[in-house]
């Protein structure tokens, strides 16, 4: 698990340091046939945060049911949080979508 935490900042502090990089200087209009990378990357951004909202989405539903079977007298309770759950995570996504949308225009 420690190894897994270690690629996963090392990969954050990638895409942090990435737009640094491609940062244009001065104000200059991209020449024609130049790649645009606001779409690249949001297309990315996109990307990742569906599938951090999926994978994040499949294990509350996977403790949500394992703790339903365990205790089925609290599962008003539990359900009622997992859908509470659900939909901050579903929220990641949609922001991101919005985002997506507000910088590529």
């Amino acid at each position: 698990m420690k190894k897994w935490g270690i690629v996963l900042l090392t990969f954050m502090a990638l895409f942090l340091v990435t737009p640094a990089v491609f940062a244009q200087t001065g104000g200059a209009a991209p020449a024609s046939g130049g790649t645009n990378w606001v779409v690249i990357t949001a297309g990315f951004s996109m990307a990742i945060a569906s599938a951090a909202g999926g994978y994040a989405q499949a294990k509350a539903s996977a403790a949500a049911s394992e703790s339903m079977a365990r205790n089925p007298a609290a599962a008003a309770t539990i359900q009622s949080m997992l859908i509470l759950a659900l939909v901050l995570i579903e929220s990641m996504a949609l922001y991101t979508f919005a985002t997506m949308f507000i910088r590529v225009k």
